[in-house]
């Protein structure tokens, strides 16, 4: 006799779900409008389906534990196929406003991908989205101004933010720019950034200090678009992700410059109650950053 397959409950699916992005059991249990012990027995209900423990305490801060990675991945997609599928069923028209912004480095990427459909789709749901730089859109959540956000992670401004993705950080530069020339003389890099404060700018610098690798800063910009002009144009090279970046300029075009790290997408969420509009919007963009990395 074959054991029986276990059906996961897509409510307490829910709220796991909550809980990790919001890094908070209590504020999952608001956003969803249920009670505390609520939330804590979805939770014990999901890790007795399982069989094992989905979540451990790290000082005041939740952490997932192994089992609850592989849940949390597969918790999202079952999620939005349930809710597309009940919509579908019913005839649901999702409604009302939600309000988005996003880095500048996946506008070009994931804009026209999911806000487009996402708009074509639902054509009574007002959508009001903004592109801007790390601190406006930090700033714009706090004070109720954005729904959701997505942003690079900033671990010291955002503190239990979770990455959705960790995305390896290059070095970007025309193909005929002479790096070597520059490397080989010892004259200082000319490097092509956004003004400060800037993770990329942060951590360009960090970098080639570390490696005694003099530079200079060759060019400021306010915007991204700024940037990749004046990379095309040979002014220096820069720093950004695979993201966005123009098809003429190559990442990582000398060997000698040193390796850079990491950088981690994370979903910035206010911590009022979602719409049902906000939360299915936020699954889409958790399931398209994964399957964009």
């Amino acid at each position: 006799m074959h054991n029986r397959t276990i059906a996961l409950d897509t409510e307490a699916l829910r709220s796991f779900v909550a809980g990790i992005e919001l890094g908070n059991f209590a504020l999952a249990a608001l956003r969803l409008n249920r009670s505390a012990s609520a939330v804590s027995a979805q939770l014990k209900k999901l890790e007795q389906q399982c069989g094992t423990a989905l979540v451990r305490k790290n000082g005041r801060h939740l952490c997932l534990t192994d089992s609850g990675e592989i849940l949390l991945s597969y918790a999202r997609r079952l999620l939005a196929v349930n809710d597309e599928a009940v919509m579908a069923v019913r005839g649901s028209v999702l409604a009302g406003e939600v309000r988005f912004g996003m880095q500048e480095d996946f506008g070009e990427t994931l804009l026209p991908a999911i806000l487009g459909q996402f708009s074509r789709d639902h054509p009574n749901l007002q959508i009001t989205a903004r592109i801007d730089r790390n601190q406006a859109l930090l700033a714009a959540i706090d004070c109720g101004q954005l729904d959701l956000a997505l942003s690079w992670l900033d671990t010291q401004s955002m503190p239990g933010a979770r990455p959705l993705a960790q995305l390896p950080l290059q070095w970007i530069s025309h193909p005929q720019l002479a790096i070597a020339t520059y490397l080989e003389k010892g004259q200082p890099l000319p490097l092509v950034m956004f003004d400060a404060p800037c993770l990329m700018r942060s951590q360009a610098i960090t970098t080639l200090d570390a490696a005694g690798i003099s530079w200079r800063v060759a060019f400021v910009s306010h915007s991204l678009s700024g940037i990749w002009a004046a990379v095309s144009a040979g002014l220096g090279v820069t720093v950004r992700s695979k993201m966005g970046r123009p098809t003429e300029l190559i990442a990582n075009a000398h060997p000698t410059l040193p390796a850079l790290p990491t950088l981690g997408i994370t979903l910035l969420q206010s911590p009022s109650k979602h719409s049902p509009a906000t939360m299915h919007l936020q699954r889409l963009l958790n399931n398209a950053v994964q399957a964009w990395v």
